[in-house]
């Protein structure tokens, strides 16, 4: 059963379809309604938003090293304290 409801949706198509199709976005009546807003500027935050959604999930090309950098630190430091340990005690 369908209600007599209408909404105003954007549909913004995903730059890497391996992980999604679409993104729908339900537009607010107010911003519609709001002087000075235009449906471009509705259009272009629905794809900013897309687009930030995405490159959140996706990795630097850095991370890999800097995990390696604190995996070092802390096996360096645990070695230091088990030493401590054998000879302190």
């Amino acid at each position: 059963m369908v209600k007599g409801i209408t909404r105003q949706v954007i549909l913004v198509k995903s730059p890497d379809p391996r992980l999604f199709e679409e993104a729908i976005f339900i537009v607010k009546e107010e911003a519609v309604n709001r002087a000075g807003v235009n449906a471009e500027q509705v259009i272009r935050q629905a794809r900013q938003a897309a687009n930030g959604y995405l490159r959140g999930g996706k990795r630097a090309k850095g991370d890999w090293m800097d995990a390696l950098l604190w995996g070092v630190v802390g096996a360096g430091t645990a070695s230091l304290l088990w030493c401590a340990g054998l000879f302190l005690l």
